[in-house]
């Protein structure tokens, strides 16, 4: 079994991003409204079915997580337009970087039907207006023990 290595084996000299997978750059978050009603629900299941997309909540705030591998991203996970990357890229550090984070979330949503089962959760039930009217979640296949 490989050795994980850590911040701390860095010798004088050495880059923590000649050991990472690029986490930094597999993926942009963006802060969203906490969601308040059916419509704003509504809003996220249509995010999310757009690929991958998914939402997350850390501290109460929300945030749409879109994972897309930066285009200059190389294959041996560095940059490939290092010196004239975006100004975000410039200021990021690698002090809190993800690099040995096993990121938790409050929640995570990585469906389009699981964010719809939390808004049936937490929302008033809302009646039905019309036969195609996606207010109840699709049937799932339940295994009755």
């Amino acid at each position: 079994m490989k050795q994980q290595f850590n911040r701390s084996d860095l010798k004088p000299g050495e880059v923590l991003c000649d050991h990472c997978t690029a986490k930094c750059c597999r993926y942009f978050a963006l802060p969203m409204e906490t969601p308040a009603d059916w419509e704003d629900f509504d809003h996220i299941r249509w995010y999310m079915m757009h690929g991958n997309v998914s939402v997350f909540v850390d501290d109460g705030s929300w945030y749409l997580m879109v994972h897309a591998d930066c285009k200059h991203l190389l294959p041996n996970n560095m940059c490939g337009a290092y010196e004239t990357r975006p100004r975000i890229c410039r200021e990021y550090t690698t002090d809190e970087c993800e690099f040995d984070n096993d990121v938790t979330h409050e929640q995570l949503f990585e469906t389009p039907e699981q964010m719809w089962e939390y808004a049936h959760a937490v929302l008033p039930v809302r009646p039905r207006r019309t036969e195609s009217d996606p207010v109840n979640l699709p049937v799932l296949n339940v295994v009755e023990v």
